[in-house]
């Protein structure tokens, strides 16, 4: 998987006296131990990419315009019974809006279960939805494009079972994430149209975490606080250079890149050598790079931008992102605001 350009260029070789535990341990939890500065003993790589897998992002309900309407979306879903499918890049939080609808739901004590796709074979899905049957928990199936043809017929089985009339056969309730259009795996024959049909009739996109820059304060605040709870060391606190930098950079990796690069501040307790592999690869503004002071006649333009874009955002969030409804709701014409997606970059969301 994927962990952004932090995840692939910050590789730091440290010994694991002088972390006090072992960073990339699988179940996420750090064994602590005396911490030592010897660099005689071994080295360890802190492979940030493997630290992703490790990393459970926690749900946190934004004050953004893109992330403000999410929750509210997310408590109409979690009443409902029927399937959803949670679409978004790599890394935005598909994992935990999903335990976040299951939270919320009358499903809440009952078991929820994350299985991988890429993995998965129909017998298993028959099992683990077999298991499921008395508790009536939630399955999140991460990356529905990675299904082979025979889960997705097992797939589309289970969910006609559930809404026809053997609706008491199968209890579970079953939660798709995916990062790829799955209209054009449509297209392109490597998912079935049925099945797409069947589990899109709820759909969520969440935004990127560059979309959503005004939570990135919040979203580090939480991360800093987690990671010093669980590995029993103060919070750091962060320069006013580096909060700049997290401000400024376009987070590839998204939450779970952020996640990971506040793991790492806080194991090493050192903010110059954590931060020195994401330095320089932190974009500036437009306004930084070339130092010129905006007009108001510019001033003013980009206002109007951002709340043409916040407008926009929220209408697509309330329509699920189902960009002909958006453009009705907005009285501009489908070309329109396909113009302006591209302009604001999210061309690439949405279903018409």
């Amino acid at each position: 998987m994927a962990a952004g350009k932090f995840g692939e260029t910050l590789a730091l070789i440290l010994s694991k006296d002088q972390l006090g535990f072992d960073f990339v341990e699988t179940t996420g939890r750090a064994k602590m131990g005396k911490p030592s500065l010897s660099w005689g003993d071994p080295a360890l790589t802190v492979n940030c990419e493997m630290a992703i897998d490790s990393v459970m992002t926690k749900f946190v309900a934004g004050a953004s315009a893109s992330m403000r309407p999410v929750e509210g979306v997310i408590r109409e879903i979690a009443q409902s019974e029927g399937p959803v499918l949670l679409l978004a890049e790599r890394g935005a939080g598909k994992h935990a809006t999903a335990r976040r609808i299951h939270d919320l739901s009358r499903r809440s004590a009952q078991s929820f279960r994350r299985i991988l796709c890429s993995t998965l074979r129909a017998e298993d899905l028959e099992k683990f939805a077999g298991e499921d049957h008395d508790s009536a928990g939630t399955i999140f199936l991460e990356e529905l494009g990675d299904l082979n043809a025979d889960c997705q017929a097992c797939l589309q089985s289970l969910l006609s079972q559930r809404a026809g009339n053997h609706r008491e056969s199968v209890k579970v309730r079953f939660i798709c994430g995916s990062v790829l259009d799955l209209e054009l795996e449509v297209k392109a024959r490597r998912l079935r149209e049925d099945l797409y049909y069947r589990i899109s009739g709820v759909c969520l996109r969440l935004p990127p975490l560059r979309q959503r820059k005004e939570d990135i304060p919040l979203l580090t605040e939480e991360f800093l606080a987690k990671y010093a709870q669980e590995f029993r060391r103060p919070i750091p606190a962060l320069s006013k250079e580096t909060r700049r930098l997290f401000q400024d950079y376009s987070w590839p990796g998204n939450l779970h890149e952020l996640e990971v690069a506040a793991r790492i501040l806080v194991a090493l307790g050192d903010e110059h050598l954590a931060m020195g592999g994401l330095r320089a690869l932190l974009q500036k503004s437009p306004s930084a790079r070339n130092g010129r002071r905006m007009s108001l006649k510019a001033a003013s333009k980009a206002a109007s931008h951002e709340a043409e874009k916040e407008l926009i955002l929220k209408v697509l969030t309330r329509t699920r992102w189902n960009r002909r409804r958006a453009a009705e709701e907005l009285q501009i014409s489908y070309k329109a605001l396909l113009y302006k997606l591209k302009q604001i970059g999210c061309e690439g969301y949405g279903a018409s």
